[in-house]
């Protein structure tokens, strides 16, 4: 049971953590909130120079002009990884669904179950060494 409660909790808190920051900034967002399809989002589609929107995700080349500081040196490889992921999502005909399917459950649910694995092994590890 204490087992099941720890893979429990590690698949829960990265969502409760994730809304909860969301809920405690949501206040503090000023901007007009960008709707689209009948949906109103958190953040505003507004061109702001310190602040990522949803122009970034309109207009990636916005946001790697003002935003994306640290990472710029390595941008020639992390653009090939983004560009690809986003082209692979593209070509699924559904870009919005595939986005959820992979990037949301698939992709998290795989790295739960790698850690569950990974823990469940150092559990019989040991295991063992304490038999000896």
């Amino acid at each position: 049971m204490k087992i099941f409660l720890r893979n429990i909790s590690i698949l829960i808190f990265p969502f409760l953590a994730m809304i909860l920051i969301n809920e405690i900034v949501r206040p503090t967002i000023k901007e007009t909130k960008h709707s689209t399809s009948g949906i109103t989002a958190m953040n505003s589609a507004a061109r702001i120079t310190d602040k990522c929107t949803w122009i970034c995700h309109n207009d990636t080349n916005y946001c790697m002009m003002n935003h994306v500081k640290y990472l710029e040196p390595y941008s020639n490889y992390t653009n090939i990884l983004y560009f690809g992921i986003i082209g692979m999502l593209k070509m699924t005909g559904n870009y919005w669904l595939a986005n959820i399917v992979f990037l949301v459950i698939l992709i998290p649910s795989l790295i739960w179950y790698f850690i569950i694995k990974s823990m469940s092994m150092q559990h019989q590890i040991n295991k063992l060494k304490n038999k000896q």
